[in-house]
């Protein structure tokens, strides 16, 4: 891998580059998928190749190729470096990026239990238990996954860094569906959206202990047919688990990407509201609100040791004490900025894509409460912990909600729960009405593996770090115009 990255970046400098980088990549994807009783998908794949990242004449050029050979890879180089040329005359300032170090390192996966040592048949066994205790509580579709990444890439830049990263990804979820009446009602375990997913081995399988939560999550969907539909009008709302974790992703993670607030996502993926005027004094949410960008945490699925720009991993602040602090950056968009450096932030989903901003672990940091506390002291609320669906205006701004179930709380307690919910906001009228987070002990991170973004797209992964949080008069169900 180091010597076809070393000579993709010396092809292109070669050919006219003042800077290349180069990405070698092979991907290894197994996933099992069990429905209804019968093995829906059983999939495992392979996906290699090279892609070389240049600047010429002050524009950015981009060329890949699947064939691992000396002349393929020098050719790539040569056709990015004649891209950029291209490309330089469309462009009001020539690129430049912000410093780094150059890195030279090799960073092995971590894992306790290597999922290659599961057998398949083994794994569809789970499954198999797993769908039949919850067809056993009457659900009319009943489904549960497992799935593993591996991915080992190679990373070299004309400054000089060489880094070899190797990377696991383990997950899985269970899902079940209950119909009648016209209705049709879903619980999840753990999540929606992707289950469980950490760059951890088989011990995440394990510790999900999916057999244990089959039935329950079955009972829940076929309990939702009968619940009430969720009222309107305004309550306090209590926001955990998966559902806490999207709201931080769609309002808090995407407007800090700084190429969407510098117009350069407008087209697909919208702007944001985050105008570089708010940085450092803008409101965000309550004084207990604070955020931060973490590509640290062991396990995490949006931690990593270097970005696709050889930026080692950080901890940066995103909202402190409420207010705004910080953006998700590039060395491009960071020297555009006038900021000393990038936070590490350029990630591609695969060898054929340019690096783009994406998100590392979003956090809401933990608060001083228990999630009983909360719960405790809400007069009148409801809980919301797994998404059903979503809509959020592309300034992030705007948003609605909708979770697979409700509890409802009253005086204090949870009295039932209720079917459909949903919640509308405004995102900084959201934050700021925050006034409760829970604390450590029901803190944990949350892996979103198809956070969608970019032209050609790209699914990067994710994660984000929560608790619990209350937030007072939040308008939920449908409520009619006055």
């Amino acid at each position: 891998m180091e010597r076809l990255t070393r000579s993709a970046v010396e092809a292109a400098v070669s050919a006219g580059a003042s800077y290349a980088d180069a990405r070698v990549i092979e991907t290894r994807i197994e996933r099992a998928l069990v429905k209804n009783g019968a093995t829906e998908a059983l999939v495992a794949g392979v996906d290699r190749g090279l892609g070389v990242r240049v600047i010429a004449d002050g524009a950015w050029g981009f060329a890949g190729t699947c064939e691992l050979a000396e002349p393929a890879i020098r050719d790539a180089a040569r056709r990015a470096v004649d891209l950029a040329r291209a490309a330089a005359p469309t462009i009001d300032e020539p690129v430049r990026l912000a410093p780094v170090e150059p890195a030279v390192a090799e960073v092995a996966a971590e894992f306790a239990i290597d999922p290659d040592d599961v057998p398949v048949e083994d794994r569809i066994a789970l499954l198999v238990a797993c769908d039949r205790l919850m067809r056993a509580e009457g659900v009319a579709i009943a489904s549960g996954y497992v799935s593993v990444l591996r991915r080992d890439q190679h990373f070299a830049s004309s400054e000089g860094a060489s880094i070899f990263t190797e990377r696991i990804e383990t997950g899985g979820g269970l899902g079940a569906t209950a119909v009648g009446e016209g209705l049709a009602c879903r619980r999840s375990y753990p999540s929606s959206h992707g289950g469980r997913v950490e760059t951890r081995g088989w011990e995440v399988i394990d510790e999900l202990a999916l057999p244990d939560h089959a039935a329950r999550t079955a009972a829940e969907a076929r309990r939702l047919l009968d619940a009430p539909a969720c009222p309107s009008g305004e309550m306090d709302l209590i926001l955990a688990g998966g559902q806490l974790a999207l709201q931080l992703h769609e309002s808090c993670g995407h407007p800090i990407e700084l190429d969407r607030v510098l117009g350069t996502e407008a087209s697909y993926a919208g702007t944001s509201f985050l105008t570089p005027d708010k940085l450092g004094g803008f409101r965000y949410g309550s004084e207990i609100v604070n955020i931060t960008a973490d590509a640290t945490l062991p396990g995490g699925l949006g931690s990593f040791a270097y970005d696709d720009e050889g930026v080692p991993a950080q901890r940066s602040w995103i909202v402190k004490d409420g207010i705004f602090a910080g953006y998700l950056t590039s060395r491009e968009t960071a020297a555009q900025l006038g900021l000393p450096g990038s936070n590490g932030c350029m990630r591609a989903d695969g060898w054929a894509r340019l690096p783009l901003i994406r998100m590392t672990n979003i956090n809401l940091e933990p608060g001083d409460l228990s999630r009983e506390e909360i719960i405790a002291s809400t007069e009148r609320g409801m809980l919301m912990e797994e998404n059903l669906s979503w809509s959020i205006d592309d300034r992030r701004l705007n948003f609605q909600f909708a979770a697979e179930c409700g509890w409802l709380i009253e005086d204090g307690e949870i009295a039932g729960m209720v079917r459909h919910p949903t919640y509308t906001g405004i995102t900084p009228e959201f934050w700021g009405s925050c006034d409760a987070v829970a604390d450590r002990e029901s803190w944990r991170v949350w892996g979103i593996p198809n956070c969608g973004k970019g032209e050609p797209g790209q699914t990067a992964h994710v994660g984000h770090g929560v608790s619990a949080a209350r937030f007072r008069g939040v308008r939920v169900g449908v409520v009619e115009d006055e």
